[in-house]
C-alpha cells in the first residue's frame, strides 16, 4: 500500500533537513522526498529518521554461542581456539534449528538498527559432511527466517575447499562446509531462480577465504560470472598473514589484488593486516572494507588502520560477523574508539566535509554496507527502498539535540534503545520496539539451547 510519512528530522544524502514528506508506493520504494514540507494527512513519524544500516557481515548460527567461548584456558586464547569451539557446535545443527536461531537473530538486529543482512553463508551439508536431497536446504532456512522476520537479505554461499594454504585438507570440523569449484556453482544455480526476483532477497557469493580456496578454484568460479557481490576473508590474523607469505611469499591482500579483478563488486572482510601500500591500492581498487570491530576485539584480531584508509578514499562498512553485539551503536561506536586507542587522539574519522564524528561514522557505513549489499539501499531518496530507522523523539538527549549533534548525541552517548520503529521496504517491522515475532522467538530459542546443552 503507498504511504505518506512525514518526519520532523531526517537524514538526507545532502544532510539533516526539516519537515520532510516521504512518499512510498506500493513495491516499497520511495518515490519522493520534499524537505520544508506540510504532514497533511501523511504519518508523522515519532522521532528523527535514518535510512537503515546494513550489516554486510554475518554468520547467523554463531549467534548461538554468542558468550559461550568467555573461559580462559593454560594457553593463550585466540581467533583459533574460539575456532575449535564452533567448530563444535556446527557438528549437530539441523536446517530448523539453524532458521531458529537466524530468523531470532535477524529480529535482534532489526532492533539493532540494520535492515539488511549479508550473510556469509557456509554451513551447507548435514553432520556427516553429505549433501542434503536439495543441496540449498540450508540456505532456504536462511532465506526462509530472513522472510519470516522482514530483514532485507543479501545471501552469499561460500565457497570453502580446503584446511590450508596450498590445497589442504580440510580437517573433521571443516566437513559441513566443504565444496570443489563445480558442486559450489550448482549451488549457485539452484538458488538463483527463486532470489532472482525476490522483493528484498538478493544472491551474490563468497570464498571463505584464501587460505579455504586455490587460484583455481577462484579463476573457475569468477569464469562463470555470477551476478552480484563477491566476498571474501582475508587478512584477519596475522598468522593467516604469514602463512601466506611462508606459501606464496606475498601477504593476502596484496596476492589478492595482483592476482584477481577486485573492484567495486568485492567486499574484503577484515583486512585487519595491511601494509601502506595494501591500505593505497585497496581504497583505489572501489572494493569495500568490511569492518566488524565487536567480533574482531572478541577475537583478539587486531585494529584495522581505517584512518590512513580513509584518507586515500577508501570505501567501508560494518558488520556484526559472530554477533557478540547486534548493534549499529555498538559497532560504529568501537570503530572510532579503537581509531583512538591507536593514534592517542580524539574524533579520528572525520574529515573537512563532515568534522562531526558520527555523522561521518554513519554516512560512510550506509555507503560501503549499501555497496556490499548490491541492493537500493543506503539512503533516504527517491528511487531506493524504503528502509527506515526511526529514533525516539521523545528522548532527552535527542529532542534537544541539534542536526549538528544528534548522531554524536546517539552513538556516543545512547544505545540501541533509543530506535523505535524500523521499517524495510516499506512495511513496518518493528514499532514501539516491537516486533510481531518476540514471543515465538523467545519461546523457541529457549526450547533450541536447551536441547543443545
Amino acid at each position: 500500500m503507498a504511504q505518506r510519512l512525514f518526519a520532523d528530522h531526517a537524514l538526507l544524502p545532502d544532510g539533516w533537513a526539516r519537515h520532510v514528506l516521504i512518499e512510498v508506493d506500493d513495491a516499497g520504494f520511495i518515490t519522493a522526498v520534499s524537505p520544508d514540507s506540510l504532514a497533511g494527512n501523511a504519518r508523522r513519524l515519532a522521532g528523527p529518521a535514518l535510512p537503515g544500516m546494513p550489516n554486510l557481515h554475518s554468520h547467523a548460527f554463531q549467534r548461538a554461542m554468542a558468550g559461550l567461548a568467555e573461559i580462559g584456558s593454560e594457553r593463550p586464547d585466540s581467533f583459533w581456539s574460539w575456532r575449535e569451539r564452533m567448530y563444535g557446535l556446527v557438528d549437530t545443527l539441523t536446517p530448523d534449528q539453524v532458521a531458529t536461531i537466524a530468523q531470532a537473530l535477524y529480529v535482534e538486529m532489526l532492533k539493532g538498527g540494520y535492515t539488511q543482512v549479508g550473510e556469509f553463508h557456509y554451513l551447507h551439508h548435514d553432520p556427516a559432511g553429505r549433501a542434503y536431497a536439495d543441496p540449498a536446504e540450508m540456505a532456504w532456512a536462511i532465506s526462509g527466517a530472513a522472510e519470516r522476520s522482514g530483514i532485507g537479505l543479501t545471501l552469499l554461499p561460500v565457497l570453502y575447499a580446503h584446511g590450508g594454504f596450498g590445497g589442504q585438507p580440510p580437517s573433521a570440523g571443516q566437513r559441513r562446509f566443504i565444496h570443489d569449484a563445480p558442486g559450489f556453482l550448482r549451488l549457485l544455480e539452484r538458488l538463483t531462480p527463486r532470489l532472482t526476483n525476490h522483493p528484498t532477497q538478493a544472491l551474490g557469493l563468497a570464498f571463505h577465504s584464501l587460505r579455504a580456496v586455490t587460484p583455481e578454484q577462484i579463476r573457475e568460479v569468477l569464469a562463470a560470472d555470477p551476478a552480484g557481490p563477491r566476498h571474501i576473508h582475508v587478512a584477519e590474523q596475522q598468522r593467516e598473514v604469514d602463512d601466506s607469505l611462508a606459501h606464496s611469499g606475498c601477504r593476502p591482500v596484496r596476492w589478492l589484488l595482483d592476482n584477481v579483478a577486485v573492484d567495486a563488486r568485492w567486499c574484503l572482510i577484515h583486512a585487519t593486516h595491511l601494509d601502506a601500500g595494501e591500505v593505497r591500492d585497496l581504497a583505489a581498487s572501489g572494493a569495500v572494507a568490511g569492518l566488524c570491530p565487536t567480533t574482531e576485539a572478541n577475537l583478539g584480531d587486531g585494529l584495522f588502520p581505517a584512518v590512513d584508509y580513509a584518507a586515500t578514499g577508501g570505501r567501508l562498512g560494518i558488520g556484526s560477523d559472530s554477533h557478540v553485539s547486534l548493534d549499529v551503536v555498538e559497532e560504529l561506536r568501537l570503530l572510532e574508539y579503537g581509531q583512538r586507542l591507536i593514534g592517542q587522539r580524539r574524533n579520528c574519522l572525520q574529515d573537512g566535509d563532515t568534522r562531526q564524528v558520527g555523522d561521518w561514522l554513519y554516512r560512510h557505513a550506509l555507503a560501503g554496507g549499501a555497496q556490499a549489499s548490491g541492493q537500493p539501499i543506503g539512503a533516504i531518496a527517491p528511487g531506493l527502498r524504503a528502509d527506515l530507522v526511526v529514533l525516539d523523539g521523545e528522548d532527552p538527549y535527542l529532542a534537544t539535540a541539534s542536526d549538528e549533534t544528534r548522531l554524536g548525541r546517539w552513538l556516543f552517548g545512547g544505545s540501541k534503545q533509543q530506535i523505535r520503529d524500523v521499517m524495510v521496504a516499506g512495511r513496518w517491522v518493528v514499532e514501539a520496539r516491537r516486533h510481531a515475532l518476540d514471543e515465538s522467538n523467545q519461546a523457541a530459542l529457549t526450547r533450541l539451547f536447551r536441547e543443545l546443552g
